[in-house]
């Protein structure tokens, strides 16, 4: 039997530059997922309302994944409704993985008191903070605190990290290390939405489905390990980072959206025919 494919992406320093924010370099191998007909799902710690504007930008009409694995969100129409599981808000099934947000605030609060000076919230910056230390503009940093699941945060001092993390696990929360922040999140994941997604498409197609994912940084991590083919690009500077010790992994030879693309152009073909 003929298997489906579906790609699975981290965005900030994957497929988009991490300091520019630019696809341009991968744009040869979007065209070749087009061409192919691939469904691309963006997988990411940004929120619905900037991942939107990406896909938006990128002619994207897939489901995505937000907030390091909180929802994921499916155009609606875009699978059968007998096989959807979710809740539905205009335009989009929505099937939620991660712990509302005021209950994240009310945690990081704590944290905060028992760490006195260390911890910087999200909802604690003014747009002009958050554009100041991301490179998103103004009305960009403003889609960013738009937030749901995840709450970003700044730490001061790393000796205290692995304490940090026991008490947020106390409260039945975990904390991932992103490309600029740390995040405080509920028992999601990426790999949990990406999982779930993946019988989605399986079960819509009628056939085995093969998938691709490709991180940059260790949240990315559980969206690696629930793929069948890991891929890896380097960071800003040519390193990858030590903390994604899967195998097999691709280690794809660019930086960001250059190595999106070399692992693009050299994979899908040998997959998708």
């Amino acid at each position: 039997m003929e298997r489906g494919l579906v790609v699975l992406t981290d965005l900030d320093g994957t497929l988009l530059d991490h300091c520019t924010y630019s696809f341009a370099a991968a744009e040869p191998a979007l065209r070749l997922l087009r061409e192919k007909k691939v469904p691309l799902v963006l997988c990411s710690s940004k929120t619905r309302s900037e991942i939107e504007v990406v896909r938006s930008t990128l002619d994207n009409t897939d489901a995505f994944i937000a907030e390091n694995g909180g929802a994921v969100y499916i155009p609606a129409g875009y699978f059968p409704q007998e096989i959807m599981p979710s809740s539905r808000i205009p335009g989009y099934d929505v099937v939620e993985f991660g712990t509302p947000y005021a209950r994240l605030l009310e945690v990081f609060e704590k944290i905060k008191k028992l760490f006195p000076g260390q911890l910087r919230g999200f909802h604690e910056l003014t747009p002009g903070e958050v554009a100041g230390l991301t490179g998103l503009s103004i009305p960009e940093a403003e889609f960013a605190r738009k937030r749901e699941y995840d709450e970003p945060f700044l730490l001061g001092d790393m000796s205290v990290l692995e304490a940090v993390r026991e008490t947020a696990r106390q409260s039945g929360l975990n904390i991932v290390r992103g490309g600029r922040f740390f995040h405080l999140t509920g028992d999601n994941d990426k790999g949990r939405c990406a999982r779930f997604l993946l019988r989605l498409y399986e079960k819509s197609l009628g056939r085995p489905v093969d998938s691709i994912g490709l991180g940059d940084s260790a949240n990315d991590l559980p969206l690696l390990e629930a793929v069948d083919f890991p891929v890896l690009v380097q960071k800003s500077g040519g390193s990858y980072d030590p903390a994604i010790r899967l195998q097999p992994l691709y280690l794809a030879p660019g930086e960001g959206p250059a190595g999106w693309r070399a692992a693009i152009l050299d994979l899908v073909p040998r997959l998708a025919g």
